[in-house]
C-alpha cells in the first residue's frame, strides 16, 4: 500500500511478522579471528531464518552487488536514514527510489536539538515527503535525535496521527535510568506503543544501552522488554488488515554499544556473543508473535 502509514505487501495473506536482521549488528562478526565476508553474513543470516535485512543505503558501487545477494536469497529490505530537512528526506527518498527494493525507511530524525512545534514542523514535512512518494516511512525511538526522549516523543504522537513508530526502548530506558517499574514511564511508554509500526531488539538497563540477556534470556530486564514488544505486536495486530507486514529487527551493535573489555595485549574483546544474542533475540520475538496471534484468534473464536 503506498502510504507512509503503515506497511502492506499487497496480498489477501493474513498479517505477519517480518524478521530482518540488522546490516549494522554484523560488524565484526566472524570466527578464528576472521570477519565473515558481505556474502557469508548473507549466508548466515539466511540459514538462521530470516528473512530480511534493515541497512544503510549501500553506497553506488557496491549496489550491483546488494541487488545479487538481496535476490539470491529473496530477502526483503529496509533502510535506515537520518534526515534533518525536508529537502533531506527529498534527496534520501530519490536514492532510494534509484536502489528500488526498499520496503520502508527508519528515519533517525535529526537532532536532538530540535524541539517543540519546530520538530512536529519537521516530523510533517519529511512524513508527508515520503507519502507522496508512496514508500512507508516509520521513525525510531532514539537518544540523540529529535526523539531524544521518552515525554517529548509523546507529545510529538499526540500531535501528528500519521506518525508510526519503530518501537527501541533501550534508548529510554538508559537516558531515564529506569528499571522498568514506574507507573509515570509505564503510562507514557503505552502512548507510543500504540503506534507501533516495527520494533528494534536490544535490551537495556539504567545504566547501558545493550546488555547480555544470558543464554535464556533471563537477564531481569528482560520481561519488562518481553512485555512492551508483545504490546506493541498486540496494538498492530488489532489494526491489522490483510497484507499489512509488522517488522522485527535485533538490533545489537558492535563496540561501543557491546560491552567489552581487555585481554591480556590489550585488544578489545566483546564480553558476549552478539551473533547468538541476535538469534536469541529473534527467537523471543517469534515466540511473543505466536502467543498474540494465538490470542486473538481466541478472542475471535468466543465471539
Amino acid at each position: 500500500m503506498a502510504s507512509n502509514y503503515h506497511l502492506n505487501d499487497g496480498t489477501n495473506n493474513p498479517p505477519r511478522m517480518e524478521l530482518q536482521q540488522s546490516w549494522w549488528a554484523m560488524i565484526g562478526l566472524g570466527e578464528n579471528g576472521r570477519e565473515w565476508t558481505m556474502e557469508e553474513k548473507f549466508e548466515r543470516i539466511a540459514a538462521a531464518g530470516f528473512t530480511g535485512i534493515s541497512a544503510t543505503m549501500p553506497a553506488e558501487q557496491d549496489i550491483e552487488e546488494w541487488h545479487r545477494l538481496l535476490d539470491k536469497h529473496q530477502f526483503t529490505f529496509s533502510t535506515v536514514a537520518f534526515p534533518s530537512s525536508k529537502s533531506d528526506m527529498q534527496s534520501i527518498l530519490e536514492a532510494v527510489k534509484q536502489f528500488g527494493r526498499v520496503q520502508y525507511i527508519n528515519s533517525q530524525v535529526m537532532d536532538a536539538f530540535v524541539v517543540g512545534d519546530e520538530a512536529v514542523q519537521l516530523l510533517q514535512d519529511i512524513l508527508e515527503a515520503s507519502s507522496e512518494a508512496g514508500i512507508p516511512h516509520f521513525i525510531e525511538t532514539h537518544r540523540g535525535r529529535i526523539t531524544q526522549d521518552l515525554l517529548r516523543t509523546t507529545d510529538y504522537v499526540r500531535a501528528l496521527p500519521q506518525l508510526k513508530l519503530i518501537i527501541d526502548f533501550s534508548h529510554y530506558i538508559v537516558a531515564g535510568e529506569l528499571d522498568g517499574t514506574s507507573s509515570r514511564s509505564e503510562a507514557e511508554f503505552d502512548v507510543l506503543l500504540q503506534r507501533t509500526a516495527g520494533i528494534h531488539g536490544r535490551i537495556s538497563n539504567g545504566e547501558q544501552v545493550q546488555v547480555d540477556m544470558g543464554k535464556s534470556g533471563d537477564h531481569p530486564m528482560a520481561r519488562h522488554f518481553k512485555r512492551w514488544w508483545r504490546k506493541g505486536m498486540q496494538n498492530w495486530y488489532a489494526n491489522a488488515v490483510p497484507g499489512d507486514v509488522l517488522s522485527f529487527v535485533p538490533e545489537l551493535g558492535p563496540p561501543g554499544y557491546a560491552i567489552t573489555r581487555l585481554d591480556e595485549h590489550g585488544r578489545e574483546l566483546e564480553t558476549t556473543d552478539r551473533w547468538q544474542q541476535a538469534l536469541l533475540l529473534k527467537q523471543i520475538a517469534e515466540e511473543l508473535w505466536q502467543e498474540v496471534v494465538a490470542e486473538a484468534e481466541n478472542k475471535s473464536t468466543v465471539r
